[in-house]
């Protein structure tokens, strides 16, 4: 933490009396937010301090101050971005509401049975889960404390029952809604109806793969996850077990369907999503007094305001990079660069794999899009690639970071879990059983990006057909 802070500081006096050239100001810049956020600084402060300096060093005081002026209000005032708040709170009462519960037990009656069958139930119960709420986190811990304690009694081995639900969530960034996508397209200004739809399919086909991988895994090794011998599952509980996840259905089905219609834009889609969340987690989530439903509103409500105010602090600070970027000619210096190394676009996209493998191994993941995407996108637009799919593709890229050491917070978050004695029946869970858990599923998720690589249609063939704007 000291060599952090002092090389902060050493880049500040660096930039206030060191002569230099403005893409070197640029460079100077962000390196010093990466330290920023290094030395524990929260990313969108770390970006907007380190933006800041730019602007003062490349444009003088004045400007720094009409952009600080500016752009926090330039930023906010976005009808696309309202989409946020909605999302947000919709996933959170849907949790609250605790319809999101059911769909495990309805994945586990009709999968349990299979090789490897409850880590395939909670891989497409994240699935499920990512398409009523974007976040990560509260899907891994959330289905973390159902399943890992099921995976365990039916004699799985650790590694597998951490691993899935890890990588399940990481699906909550990349199928839609996503508000990290959302986050994406405020950055790299493509339309969020399409940019949502183009992660449908990359989506579905990444569950796919888990699961794909989990059966292959269990058939060949069957001491990694022992068959569930129950007696309990039949097809009649398998049919009631539907009635659970309809409402999950029911919001699914209304978000995607009208936005892929175009009855909805991604807004109204939104907030058509969070009116049924409310209403039918009141009437299928239990307690139906009103008492219970202002109680859960109020709460909903209260956790929107502090996820919305964290996002678009980021997304403020990501618009004075911008500036930054683009004053000190880097963006420019770098598309030259890359057009000059003669790289195709296929070449270029494999590099960026590398690179973004090692950026998730000390950067958060927000930060990866938000600090790479100003400076990528003349890179990317000399290249003729497309900035809808490249968002998808750079999402998954994303999640991968999610999970893999030394930062790979998805995989501390499971790991933290799994020392609760309820969650652990009593096993020792090592934090290296995460990260060799997560590691196969790092290999399928390297497969599909690739194969999105080759046939970018996959992301971008939803969206050509849809009436989304």
């Amino acid at each position: 933490m000291l060599v952090v802070a002092a090389a902060t500081v050493a880049a500040l006096v660096a930039l206030g009396l060191i002569p230099m050239a403005d893409s070197v100001v640029g460079l100077v810049v962000l390196a010093m937010t990466v330290l920023l956020m290094l030395a524990g600084v929260p990313v969108g402060i770390a970006i907007l301090a380190a933006g800041g300096v730019g602007l003062w060093r490349l444009a003088g005081f004045d400007a720094m101050a009409v952009t600080f002026e500016d752009v926090p209000f330039a930023t906010a005032a976005s009808w696309s971005l309202s989409v946020i708040p909605l999302f947000i709170f919709m996933g959170i009462a849907l949790g609250k509401f605790n319809l999101t519960t059911k769909l495990f037990d309805a994945a586990q009656q009709w999968m349990g049975k299979l090789p490897g069958g409850l880590a395939i139930a909670t891989n497409f119960a994240g699935a499920g889960l990512a398409a009523a709420s974007g976040s990560s986190i509260a899907i891994s811990y959330a289905l973390g404390r159902i399943t890992i304690p099921e995976m365990l009694r039916a004699n799985y081995k650790p590694s597998l029952a951490v691993g899935v639900v890890a990588m399940a969530g990481t699906l909550g960034m990349l199928i839609p809604p996503s508000v990290v996508l959302v986050i994406y397209a405020g950055a790299a200004g493509t339309a969020i109806g399409p940019q949502l739809l183009a992660a449908l399919v990359p989506g579905l086909i990444l569950a796919v793969a888990f699961a794909a991988l989990i059966l292959i895994r269990s058939v060949l090794d069957p001491g990694l996850a022992p068959r569930v011998k129950s007696t309990e599952v039949t097809w009649r509980s398998r049919i009631a077990s539907l009635r659970g996840v309809a409402p999950m259905a029911v919001i699914i089905a209304a978000i995607i369907g009208g936005m892929y219609t175009g009855l909805f834009t991604p807004t109204e889609a939104g907030a058509f999503g969070a009116l049924l969340a409310v209403l039918l987690g009141w009437l299928f989530g239990g307690d139906r007094s009103v008492r219970t439903l202002g109680v859960t509103l109020a709460a909903c409500l209260r956790e929107t305001v502090a996820g919305v105010a964290s996002i678009f602090l980021l997304l403020i600070g990501v618009h004075v990079l911008t500036r930054v970027v683009a004053l000190s000619g880097l963006a420019d210096i770098m598309a030259d660069a890359v057009t000059g190394m003669g790289l195709s676009r296929v070449g270029f996209l494999f590099v960026l794999i590398v690179v973004f493998l090692i950026l998730g191994m000390f950067m958060d993941s927000l930060a990866m899009i938000l600090l790479t995407v100003p400076v990528l996108m003349p890179v990317l637009s000399a290249l003729d690639i497309d900035m809808i799919w490249y968002g998808v593709f750079m999402v998954i890229l994303v999640e991968i970071g999610l999970v893999t050491p030394p930062i790979g917070m998805l995989s501390y978050i499971v790991h933290r879990l799994t020392q609760h004695p309820e969650v652990n029946l009593g096993r020792t869970v090592h934090l290296t059983d995460v990260f060799k858990g997560t590691a196969w599923f790092i290999t399928a998720a390297l497969v599909v990006l690739t194969a999105l690589i080759f046939w970018p249609d996959l992301a971008l063939w939803l969206p050509g057909r849809s009436n989304a704007s």
